[in-house]
């Protein structure tokens, strides 16, 4: 028998999730509480807990469910370059909270689980589409670790010039990805 998600518990992650995104435009992360969540929310600190560890925890599950909606929209594009492109803008638009993540406490946590969910999108990707179907397993992580962290500097040291050249960046992107 397959078991279905809790129609409830996903509300309330989706809501706790929304009162992260909202509480962040107002103060800087490492000053959200379990407590500003909660009440945010309407729910007990216990059923925070019932969910999630804590912040980081949530954190993570919000960057999960972006990766899993980027897979998404990449894969409706058409063709692995739209796609790519369309990962570049996603990626882009979630810059300023990634930034203003990075400029806390929770630093190293974020940075790692940024890395850890571009890996993600770039091996399930590449699964789906079925590329590099000549390599091992184990040599298709070493790639797509190669071409995350590629793709990530690239993000991570974007210029206005860079945005103004998007289509190019990606059409040489997509060559050396699929190269």
């Amino acid at each position: 028998m397959e078991r279905r998600p809790n129609t409830a518990s996903q509300q309330t992650k989706q809501a706790l999730a929304a009162a992260l995104k909202e509480l962040m435009a107002q103060k800087p992360i490492e000053n959200i509480t379990i407590h500003d969540l909660t009440e945010h929310c309407g729910i007990r600190r216990q059923t925070f807990y019932y969910h999630f560890e804590d912040i980081p925890d949530l954190l993570k599950w919000v960057l999960e469910r972006g990766t899993d909606k980027m897979v998404e929209e990449t894969l409706t594009q058409g063709n692995a370059e739209k796609g790519l492109r369309c990962l570049f803008l996603l990626a882009l638009n979630a810059r300023p909270y990634v930034e203003h993540g990075l400029q806390t406490n929770y630093r190293d946590e974020i940075e790692r689980m940024v890395e850890e969910q571009f890996f993600t999108f770039f091996l399930r990707v590449v699964e789906k589409r079925g590329l590099y179907a000549q390599c091992s397993h184990a040599d298709l992580k070493l790639v797509m670790r190669y071409h995350s962290q590629a793709v990530l500097g690239l993000l991570k040291n974007w210029t206005e010039a860079d945005s103004g050249d998007l289509d190019h960046i990606v059409h040489i992107v997509h060559q050396l990805v699929a190269g």
